[in-house]
């Protein structure tokens, strides 16, 4: 198969959680394990730090592999989903990985992957796992796709364990309270290796103690941290992830990185990783900014942070998947503003009638689009000097127009 075909192969055929939803969420690791014997068990030949959490558990991974980087180190990356390319998942010291690495990958092993069912999830993480294994990395920065406990990812035995903080999302997989999703998260803390939590969050705090004293592991906060460090990055919740990276930086044993490694690779983010979607500044005049906040608590912060900026007026493309809580995120978005409601081009997409129509019952006026482009456009075309454009409400929406 070509490299386009091998694509088309992996999404259609076998069920992708990000494009369909619940119908492709495994609820066990027997697939995962059972594909880490057959690749000989890749995961135990790299270290690896395992970030979790439901928010900026993306960015985090990325400082976090940029400040290896900045200390010399052979860094690999692994995180999901992707926005433009699904190549943008698997990285090595910032590059990624070869379409011709996917080809002969999925070709070596697509017998088993169809004969074991198993989910793009599933052998996407093999895949990972098997590059960096081969390319004998000296870490590995793994993100976790979905909850902690049950995800894919959660074969390897890390370095050191992060859990950013803990919101309301995927609740009809994780649970329907914070404490409930806590403990599902708290899943990737391994015996005797340390923790480190990203946000001392009162109402799951003891989650994560109880969790961390059954396994042994030395558990500590990233709030701990004094020094407030600059990044490149630039939403202003990007202040609690550095915080949370250097923390996971000064419990990580056997590498040589110095507090200028920190500071340059917080500095260089963008550059080394090539991170998108964050708070990303597309165009001055009128001003457009995406970023992909999808849940209440990231897209709070970056309501917050639009109110923060000179404008006469403002234009929201929005656009969500049909398994969010509408009821919770509609109530955030201001009323004097211009919606553009449209629809992301995946099946899990809610259309643009019912967004619009759910809308209107919290005061949110806007026109309907049958694709973002098309609603994207329009805004630019409405949107006259002065005035800001935001683009947002899914990471598909940001994936289309970046």
């Amino acid at each position: 198969m070509t490299y386009q075909q091998t694509l088309d192969w992996m999404f259609a055929q076998l069920p992708m959680y990000q494009r369909e939803g619940k119908v492709a969420f495994k609820k066990d690791l027997i697939n995962t394990l059972a594909f880490s014997k057959e690749l000989n068990f890749p995961e135990r030949k790299f270290k690896a730090i395992h970030v979790g959490g439901t928010n900026g558990k993306g960015s985090t991974s990325h400082m976090l592999a940029s400040i290896l980087q900045e200390s010399g180190y052979k860094v690999g990356l692994y995180t999901s989903p992707h926005l433009k390319s699904f190549t943008e998942r698997i990285r090595m010291n910032g590059v990624e990985i070869p379409p011709e690495k996917i080809v002969s990958f999925i070709a070596q092993h697509k017998d088993f992957i169809e004969r074991q069912e198993l989910s793009f999830f599933e052998m996407t993480v093999g895949l990972a796992f098997d590059f960096f294994a081969n390319e004998k990395v000296d870490i590995a920065v793994i993100e976790v796709g979905l909850g902690g406990r049950l995800d894919s990812t959660n074969i390897i035995t890390p370095e050191v364990s992060v859990i950013t903080n803990i919101g309301l999302d995927h609740t009809q997989f994780l649970g329907e309270t914070l404490p409930e999703i806590a403990f599902e998260k708290a899943g990737i803390i391994k015996s005797n290796i340390p923790v480190v939590i990203g946000e001392e969050q009162q109402e799951v705090k003891n989650v994560f103690i109880a969790k961390a004293e059954e396994r042994k592991a030395p558990i500590s906060f990233a709030t701990a941290i004094d020094e407030n460090y600059k990044t490149d990055l630039l939403g202003d919740y990007q202040k609690k992830n550095t915080k949370t990276a250097v923390a996971v930086i000064k419990k990580l044993k056997g590498f040589r990185i110095s507090e200028q490694h920190i500071k340059k690779g917080l500095l260089s983010v963008v550059k080394n990783t090539s991170l998108k979607g964050r708070w990303q500044v597309l165009q001055e005049n009128p001003k457009v900014v995406c970023d992909t906040a999808h849940n209440k608590e990231g897209l709070i912060i970056v309501l917050n942070q639009l109110k923060k900026e000179a404008f006469k007026k403002i234009h929201f493309v929005l656009g969500v998947v049909s398994d969010k809580d509408l009821e919770v995120i509609l109530s955030l978005f201001p009323k004097e503003a211009t919606y553009y409601f449209c629809k992301p081009n995946i099946p899990r997409g809610l259309s643009e009638e019912i967004l619009q129509e759910k809308a209107i019952r919290f005061g949110l006026s806007g026109e309907k689009y049958s694709s973002v482009k098309e609603a994207y456009e329009n805004a630019l075309l409405n949107a006259n000097q002065g005035a800001v454009v935001y683009v947002g409400g899914s990471t598909f929406v940001v994936a289309e127009i970046i």
